[in-house]
């Protein structure tokens, strides 16, 4: 699996948004100026407390060398840690004019303890700043918070929120209890004042509960598989427990999902709403409504059906102006903006696609 990726030689003709660029750290102890003595003594001494059995590493051979492209790794560190190496294997061949950093690990999204979670989450933020978005101006970071502690989320969101370098707010969609629920809502009302876009990125955590309906799953194929029905979960939860209707500016980014089931999920939605309406005041309109205005959805890793028209179609049912690429850099299944679709997209479709439905969510010049 852990294979390198072949490069065009010429660069791509289309300036492309890329939604989905994993930055790493050279060594944990990158994260230290930005963290206050007593967390950094925290940090040495304990570690962190994660929700997930194995602390610190998925336990699936994808996350052998955690899941990176062998050719990817600079002199020095993983992956995705060396910015100038960055910008020579993906930024300047693949004509990335803005790229969203999609930091998963050290942001407190999975820590038990609070009070340290709330202090990796602003590290965490600062250490993007500093080592990524201000040496290279094309790309964004993302507000990480801890979705366990609104308060502080909300503190952090709002921090950041006047800096243009921060585009998103990013917070596990494996959360503690479902998404949907109130405990929640504080973020949402953030995120909606603050005009940033949630960002749901399906890999690379664990709420501490199996990661499907019916236990721990036995291959890494199916927990592969999972992932996209865990995604189909946290947005039913959404939907339903009337997260859109209360926060009528909030936009959500699902990222690394896949997306071929989204109209079949809301085609269920819609029907068991026709029949048990009653249950769910809160919706004034059918759950696909919701989904159609408030969601945005990531290329990779896109379903390729037998016949390449049947995506196109999916794609024209869920909207040419929701769907956004994303590559997974530096990971072994990286997707090459060349190579992304099996049928033709006219023009219009590319530009949707490839940079204006990023441009518009995320307000980028």
């Amino acid at each position: 699996m852990n294979i390198p990726v072949r490069h065009a030689t010429a660069a791509t003709k289309l300036a492309i948004v890329d939604c989905d660029i994993h930055p790493a750290f050279r060594k944990p102890s990158d994260l230290y100026p930005f963290l206050p003595a007593q967390w950094r003594e925290h940090m040495i001494t304990f570690g962190e407390h994660l929700r997930q059995g194995l602390s610190g590493q998925i336990a699936w051979p994808r996350m052998s060398a955690s899941g990176l492209r062998v050719d990817a790794f600079p002199e020095e560190g993983p992956p995705g840690s060396d910015l100038e190496l960055m910008r020579r294997q993906h930024l300047d061949p693949n004509g990335v004019e803005v790229g969203m950093l999609m930091q998963l690990s050290k942001g407190g999204m999975e820590e038990r303890n609070l009070e340290f979670a709330a202090a990796l989450s602003h590290a965490i933020n600062e250490w993007q700043l500093e080592t990524f978005v201000k040496p290279e101006p094309r790309l964004r970071a993302g507000i990480v918070v801890p979705q366990e502690d609104a308060a502080f989320a909300v503190k952090e969101i709002e921090h950041r929120a006047t800096d243009p370098s921060f585009s998103q707010i990013i917070i596990s969609p494996r959360s503690s209890d479902p998404l949907g629920h109130r405990r929640y809502w504080p973020i949402f009302e953030a995120a909606q004042r603050c005009k940033r876009p949630i960002a749901l990125h399906v890999q690379g955590f664990s709420g501490g509960h199996a990661s499907t309906g019916s236990g721990w799953p036995t291959y890494y194929m199916q927990e592969h598989y999972a992932a996209a029905t865990g995604m189909q979960t946290t947005l039913t939860s959404l939907v339903l427990e009337g997260v859109f209707e209360r926060f009528p500016g909030l936009k959500v980014a699902l990222i690394e999902g896949g997306f071929t089931w989204a109209p079949a999920l809301c085609w269920r939605m819609d029907k068991h709403w026709e029949r048990m309406r009653a249950e769910t005041p809160q919706l004034k309109r059918p759950p696909s409504d919701y989904v159609r205005e408030h969601c945005w959805f990531t290329t990779q890793p896109v379903e390729e059906p037998d016949d390449p028209q049947h995506l196109a179609e999916v794609i024209a049912w869920i909207g040419w102006d929701r769907v956004m690429f994303s590559t997974d850099y530096p990971h072994w299944d990286f997707d090459h903006p060349q190579h992304v679709f099996k049928f033709q997209p006219t023009e219009e479709q590319k530009r949707k696609v490839f940079r204006d439905n990023a441009k518009a969510l995320y307000g980028l010049p």
